[in-house]
């Protein structure tokens, strides 16, 4: 038999042990994660045999809100003892540690309903402290749970979820569950999405600053699901679950079916791009969960494909050329394995787009980016950017079998190969900067003769979107004025 104490006891441990999920940079606060209800005596017959969790996640919800949930608790409780227990259960509203008094404090629960046996309980919002902690508020309802027999207890309620654009994380604590006799002998918990819930818009193993979703969890139709059995819940039970956001996953689905209507409409296989590219990045990276690698290669797809069909559009070319420039990125500073075909399509599409439109603003903040990241590709001298990996005239390693003369310079590790697809891999755009490691030509051997205007768009200008480089000894002159502080290319 457990103590009330005893539990309340351990749970503010661990909670000192782990006060908030890890979090890789600043975060929002985390909001309230619902919980197993937990017994009002100091000791207790009563185990809990089985609960069910539902977290139904809408698919609407207010303009102020990031994402809900509608939960739904069903717990069967057995008194073990000899004698009628009757107690106050007792439900938190807010996540544990928080309370209106702490500077960012976290919202309550909202729409809290109770049924015991089936019928509406009425519920009074009490206040209890651990220790030196500050008073937090709880849902406390009385039951009567007589011997031998199970008294099933409803509680529902509505969440908010914790995030920023395009992710959302839920929670629901199962350690206050620990405070009823014995184990908890079974324990469902399923995650309901609006539609098919996949990998990509599920994200596990991959931290997403805030959030972690518990591993364990199956893929079934629209749900995600956990089971336990014979369960001494503690901390490392407790459920998060990070999500894109419903609004941002719908917006990917109906460009999916506007792409299907009209496979010819450029601008929409663009749009798709875009968005497949804002969900697989992090704040500080990209993903690298296999949902995140699969929508790095579908925004690759979608950008090719708006390309095809829109050419002389010099802003696709640009935010193409940012999917490629923060994928090459991401593999040169964090795992070390840069595919520099990659940075070469990056730097054609940058040369297209501002062929196209001198002014085209996404590509300029991508290029100034690469100029103070790595100079030896990109360099800003005479108030103008020069694109020395398109220019540069090719240096062969010592172990290399000569081969005909090539338009791109020999990089280790890798073929050159214009218009080559990249490895997906995730990305990321702001780490800090370093050159990489580099078999560049030297000075002596790239001519910089920038041609007084910049280069036009047109048949003749030797431009093929992704695929064909500028000739040998043709250096590239963006004539603009460079901006004063740096800009991220996000």
């Amino acid at each position: 038999m457990k103590t009330i104490r005893f539990s309340l006891l351990l749970v503010l441990a661990l909670l000192l042990i782990y006060p908030l999920p890890v979090r890789a940079d600043i975060a929002p606060p985390d909001w309230p994660s619902g919980a197993n209800p937990l017994p009002g005596n100091a000791a207790t017959r009563v185990r809990m045999l089985s609960e069910e969790v539902l977290i139904d996640v809408l698919g609407r919800a207010p303009q102020s809100s990031l994402g809900q949930a509608r939960v739904t608790a069903r717990f069967t409780m057995l008194n073990l003892g000899d004698q009628d227990e009757r107690m106050p259960v007792r439900f938190p509203l807010t996540f544990f540690g928080q309370s209106p008094g702490d500077p960012v404090p976290s919202s309550e629960l909202k729409d809290v309903k109770v049924k015991v046996n089936g019928r509406p309980t009425a519920t009074r919002r009490v206040e209890y402290s651990w220790l030196d902690e500050p008073a937090s508020p709880w849902a406390e309802f009385d039951v009567t749970f007589p011997p031998g027999v199970e008294v099933p207890v409803e509680v529902t309620y509505l969440q908010e979820g914790a995030g920023e654009y395009p992710f959302i994380s839920l929670e629901y604590t199962l350690e206050t569950g620990a405070g009823w006799d014995g184990t908890i002998g079974a324990a469902d918990l399923v995650v309901r999405l609006p539609y098919e819930a996949s990998p990509q818009n599920v994200i596990f193993d991959e931290q997403i600053g805030w959030s972690q979703t518990t591993p364990g969890g199956v893929f079934d139709g629209r749900e995600v699901r956990w089971h336990y059995e014979d369960l001494e819940p503690g901390w490392e039970h407790n459920l998060q679950v990070s999500l894109v956001m419903p609004p941002a996953w719908r917006r990917v689905l109906d460009e999916q079916a506007n792409v299907e209507r009209n496979p010819a409409d450029g601008e929409a296989w663009g749009r798709l791009g875009k968005l497949y590219k804002e969900i697989s990045r992090l704040r500080r990276g990209y993903r690298s969960d296999p949902g995140g690698q699969a929508l790095y290669r579908l925004s690759l797809d979608a950008y090719e494909q708006a390309l095809e069909l829109l050419p002389e559009d010099a802003a696709w070319h640009a935010w193409f050329a940012d999917l490629l420039y923060g994928h090459y990125y991401y593999d040169q500073y964090f795992l070390d394995q840069p595919d520099h075909r990659e940075l070469l399509r990056a730097l054609e599409h940058l040369d297209r787009a501002l062929a196209l439109d001198p002014r085209q603003e996404k590509a300029l903040a991508v290029i100034e980016d690469m100029s103070y990241a790595m100079p030896e590709a990109v360099i800003f001298e005479d108030d103008r950017y020069e694109l020395l990996w398109l220019t540069a005239t090719p240096t062969r390693l010592p172990s290399e079998t000569p081969e005909p003369a090539i338009s791109t310079p020999v990089l280790p590790g890798s073929t050159p190969a214009p218009g080559a697809k990249p490895s997906p891999e995730p990305v990321t755009q702001t780490a800090p900067a370093r050159s990489p490691t580099l078999a560049l030509p030297s000075p002596a051997q790239v001519t910089l003769t920038p041609p007084e205007s910049p280069p036009q768009a047109g048949p003749a200008g030797g431009l093929c979107g992704g695929a064909a480089l500028l000739p040998l000894g043709v250096a590239v002159g963006i004539g603009v004025r460079r901006r004063p502080a740096r800009r991220n290319a996000n």
